[in-house]
């Protein structure tokens, strides 16, 4: 019976198993570990830290089948020559085919303090812990972000239109925020937090981190909370593999898809080293090409010579409920439409997905 393990139950291993399943040999089972027991919508969870949402809105159960097993907990390390996967609790799972999709981490890039006292978006458990924070601060406190990236931006916004009281200071290292989507589109939405009282602090450069406190340019500026949203580096699990990473720490791969030498060993999403920034319209792309090779090398077939390119439709930020921005074919979207696109997406994707 072949065993195949499927580390992280993202966008990535969620697209594994609605495509492998159906269609799933009599001599296979799987197994998904993850830390909760459903699929969570990552790119949502600024609303939830703002609270504007309720967590059951941003998540869905992990799909049913009679050789589909489930190990909850937390992955210590993967032993990929021994073919082993080792939990904190000390149990270990034994794979003949593995595909790790463990998504990413915040990048503090060396900043004194950053992981110790800001507040993160990178798991359903850390937006919980902000959303705690946020929303039980005194009246007229003080936030500050750091990061005035898509996430950024979003929790900025969202953060505006749930607490009005809120001082919100954003701060970015450029000149203009969202400095990879077309100026144009940077104007509207630094427009709009200029509307909404959002403080945008330019050409910053955090160098320590605080209680309470952050220094920009070694200045000291009181905040009753920071949120961290300025980098991403792959899961530490995959960082500790003793095999060839990107500076990101993500993971150089065959071109279909598994770690040179390691033919059974597939990796996925944000801890893949892939030629565009990590995103979930990447992973689920990605994901189908995985479980294309996977029947092919269990069926004895031969494998393709060139894998198709993965084309993205583009990107989609929301500016609170009711604007928005966004990148699609090149074009650049702002206003209600891109917002309306992204609340239309996002349902398809819960109440339609697979």
């Amino acid at each position: 019976m072949k065993h195949l393990v499927i580390l992280g139950g993202g966008y990535g291993g969620m697209r594994v198993l609605q495509r492998i399943l159906p269609n799933l040999r009599e001599d296979t089972t799987i197994t998904l570990i993850d830390k909760v027991p459903y699929h969570c919508f990552k790119t949502e969870y600024y609303a939830l830290v703002a609270g504007t949402i309720s967590e059951t809105h941003i998540r869905m159960p992990f799909p049913k089948h009679e050789r589909l097993n489930f190990q909850y907990g937390v992955i210590e390390n993967v032993d990929i020559d021994n073919n082993m996967v080792h939990l904190a609790s000390g149990e270990s799972i034994q794979y003949d085919d593995l595909i790790i999709g463990l998504g990413c981490e915040d990048k503090y890039h060396g900043v004194p303090g950053a992981k110790e006292f800001t507040y993160s978006v990178q798991s359903i458990e850390k937006s919980r812990q902000a959303y705690q924070q946020l929303n039980g601060l005194a009246p007229n406190a003080t936030v500050g972000i750091v990061g005035a990236g898509l996430s950024g931006v979003e929790v900025a916004s969202e953060l505006r239109e749930s607490r009005p009281d809120l001082n919100i200071l954003l701060f970015d290292r450029g000149n203009r925020i969202l400095s990879m989507f077309p100026e144009r589109l940077s104007e509207y939405v630094e427009k709009w937090f200029i509307e909404h009282d959002v403080i945008i602090v330019r050409n910053s450069n955090i160098t320590k981190v605080d209680k309470n406190k952050l220094y920009n340019h070694h200045e000291p500026i009181d905040c009753d909370a920071i949120v961290w949203t300025a980098g991403i580096q792959a899961n530490s699990v995959v960082r500790k593999l003793d095999v060839e990473k990107d500076n990101s720490g993500r993971v150089v791969l065959t071109k279909h898809h598994n770690i040179p030498g390691y033919e059974h060993v597939y990796v996925l999403g944000d801890c893949a080293s892939l030629p565009h920034a990590p995103s979930a319209q990447l992973a689920e792309g990605q994901a189908e090409q995985i479980v294309t090779i996977l029947t092919k090398r269990w069926n004895g077939e031969e494998l393709p010579e060139e894998m198709p390119v993965i084309k993205l439709k583009g990107v989609l930020g929301s500016l609170g409920k009711k604007h928005g921005f966004g990148l699609l074919a090149n074009q650049a979207l702002i206003g209600r439409v891109p917002r309306l696109l992204k609340s239309g997406i996002l349902w398809m994707y819960k109440f339609h997905n697979g």
